[in-house]
């Protein structure tokens, strides 16, 4: 009897432990203008998934077992309303940035470190009340600009986005500058 207790407390604090430690969907990677339940909802579905992508796993077997996972609950009215395509975006991003992470730790640090002394003054702002969107669009100029000092928004931004004349600059900058804006809100 004793033994039959501890097996099953020891299978009760296993799972509570597995489902604590599920890894969380990066808010600084959803799109833009996606909403926090959205976000949920995606999280719940593939959290697990996302925790074998932390663990090394692929990102191709990891994105078709989350499109799955996502079908299924969109077709059984799982979602709250949300369409595949919202939650396949999510998902994706979160399973894209989740391996980078994996792939680059130490260059993701490099990153942080580097925004947060270029990023500082916004970063203030945005805990005093700015606009978040306000402020990425200025983190991202002043991204811009760290690249290319001769990037001007009013010049190199103007007319249909496929001819706007931006440096080139790693994506990890933009999911950190989210995520340190992100914090400070």
């Amino acid at each position: 009897m004793k033994k039959i207790i501890t097996l099953l407390l020891i299978a009760a604090l296993s799972s509570i432990s597995a489902t604590a430690l599920a890894a969380p969907v990066p808010k600084e990677c959803a799109p833009y203008g996606t909403d926090e339940a959205a976000i949920t909802v995606t999280e719940n579905l593939i959290s697990p998934i996302l925790d074998s992508v932390a663990n090394g796993e692929g990102y191709g077997s990891a994105s078709a077992i989350a499109n799955t996972a996502i079908r299924k609950a969109v077709i059984a009215n799982q979602t709250n309303g949300y369409g595949y395509a919202l939650l396949s975006a999510i998902s994706q991003n979160a399973i894209r940035v989740t391996r980078d992470i994996y792939m680059r730790p130490d260059v993701y640090k490099q990153i942080e470190d580097e925004l947060r002394v270029l990023l500082a003054d916004i970063i203030v702002d945005v805990q005093s009340g700015k606009d978040y969107n306000t402020a990425i669009q200025e983190a991202h100029t002043k991204i811009y600009q760290a690249a290319d000092p001769s990037y001007n928004p009013a010049v190199d931004r103007v007319g249909d986005f496929c001819y706007w004349d931006i440096p080139p600059v790693d994506s990890a900058y933009y999911i950190v500058a989210h995520k340190l804006l992100l914090q400070a809100q």
